[in-house]
């Protein structure tokens, strides 16, 4: 967006799903609303992930997104209503991979797992997200290798089966995206039963503070 002096990428990772042909007067009046309005943690702005369903539960940054660079006490995980109005094929899923596929995804993360006959889930967080991975002869992060073998095609790291069968393996589990921070489907029932914008931020991120820093 040159004429607003920023850089909006199509990567899904940085900007994600944005598309100006959607920008309608109902977006136009929430921009208004929200004109100046941040989110703080002891004076300091805060990073406010999003994702798409997080099953019922969000993750604190570290197990979710392996995220560990600074501290993160602002991201407290929280119970949602999002299973109330997700509809049932956006809520599990399925999805098999060929052991080339996963050999390869590893290997542009600097890992070789050597021949392996399973995908054993190490650890687990309290919302059910794998943690930590073992495949073959290595332990990995688990968002690291959801993100490496593609995030649109393995949606999320709440696997409820992992199997290995020959040349597939097949991950079975719920929830799109890495579960951290605002559910996307859970403000959309939260709106759809008339919560305001500013208690809908603070379920999911309950120890921020809503400033107006400019008008």
């Amino acid at each position: 967006m040159p004429k607003r002096n920023a850089h909006a990428s199509t990567d899904i990772e940085e900007f994600q799903a944005y598309n100006a042909e959607r920008i309608n007067d109902n977006v136009r009046q929430a921009v208004q609303k929200t004109r100046g309005m941040v989110l703080s943690y002891r004076g300091e702005f805060v990073r406010t992930w999003f994702h798409a369903y997080c099953d019922g539960h969000t993750s604190t940054a570290a197990d979710g997104l392996a995220f560990r660079d600074f501290p993160t006490p602002f991201i407290t995980p929280v119970t949602d209503i999002c299973p109330e109005i997700t509809p049932a094929e956006e809520r599990t899923f399925a999805v098999t991979f060929t052991r080339a596929e996963v050999v390869q995804a590893l290997k542009e993360i600097g890992q070789t797992p050597g021949d392996f006959t399973e995908v054993k889930v190490v650890k687990k967080d309290r919302a059910g997200r794998a943690v930590t991975v073992r495949i073959g002869r290595i332990q990995i992060s688990a968002p690291a290798f959801r993100i490496a073998i593609g995030s649109t095609r393995l949606r999320s790291t709440k696997w409820q089966e992992v199997t290995v069968a020959g040349d597939r393996i097949t991950f079975r589990g719920s929830g799109y995206g890495h579960g951290v921070g605002l559910c996307q489907w859970g403000t959309k029932a939260r709106a759809k039963r008339g919560d305001a914008h500013a208690n809908i931020v603070k379920h999911y991120f309950p120890k921020a503070e809503q400033v107006q820093i400019w008008d």
